[in-house]
């Protein structure tokens, strides 16, 4: 008999759990169980030591999908917190030991998301960000219908400043464990050929890069990132007796 494995959905910046809700409904259907993580965004290591936190209670292995920041939080789980058979970018960071978030965005020229930040001030130093209302929909979702940009844009989480800065760990996940990803060609927070040579560091087992796709690739191309989270799930499926 085969386990299926649970899968772990963590969201980025700028986003919120819902944004999963097209890919939650098939992965159940599929006999998946589902847990879509409300990520901090305060801090890579911080974050990371969450999931981790989380991914210690599940019993049976764990297929690991991350989208945007999320993927610096997946990069980053401790690989003794619980049976992580698998990781699936999605438009997301796969960081190399040092280097962060925004040392990946510019590992090619392209990505205009700093342009379109709002700094929040936080009472104990430091600041949070959002990206702007009116510039919401171009800069993160542009092939999504205005309407649900527009509340994507009012439901937005914000991410600590500090987190997009803050350096990778030393022992990246994707080193020990086979990686699927998928990217937008028109992704304008993490350039396409950034996501590509992140892909390639990696050793994924498969990089799909879907034409026309912005950054929220997973909502709007939903039945693709379904398709591959799946596939990952029958490549790391266990059989036991």
């Amino acid at each position: 008999m085969t386990t299926k494995q649970t899968v772990v959905l963590v969201h980025g910046a700028y986003a919120e759990s819902s944004s999963w809700n097209s890919v939650i409904r098939p992965l159940a259907a599929e006999g998946h169980r589902v847990v879509a993580w409300a990520n901090p965004l305060r801090g890579v290591a911080a974050d990371a030591a969450a999931l981790s936190d989380l991914v210690r209670t599940i019993e049976g292995p764990v297929l690991l999908v991350g989208h945007s920041y999320g993927g610096a939080v997946v990069t980053n789980v401790v690989p003794d917190a619980g049976d992580v058979v698998g990781l699936v970018f999605v438009a997301a960071f796969a960081l190399a030991p040092g280097e962060s978030c925004a040392d990946a965005s510019a590992l090619v020229p392209g990505s205009t998301l700093g342009e379109t930040l709002v700094r929040v001030p936080l009472a104990g130093g430091g600041a949070d960000t959002y990206i702007a209302p009116d510039r919401y929909h171009q800069q993160f979702c542009a092939d999504l219908p205005h309407e649900e940009a527009r509340l994507m844009a009012v439901t937005q989480r914000p991410i600590t400043e500090a987190a997009l800065g803050e350096p990778s760990g030393d022992r990246p996940l994707w080193r020990d464990l086979p990686s699927w990803f998928l990217f937008g060609e028109l992704d304008r927070n993490i350039p396409a050929g950034a996501h590509r040579r992140m892909a390639e560091r990696a050793g994924a087992r498969r990089a799909v890069e879907v034409p026309g796709a912005s950054h929220v690739v997973g909502m709007s191309h939903h039945d693709e990132a379904t398709r591959l989270v799946l596939e990952a799930a029958a490549a790391t499926a266990s059989v036991t007796a």
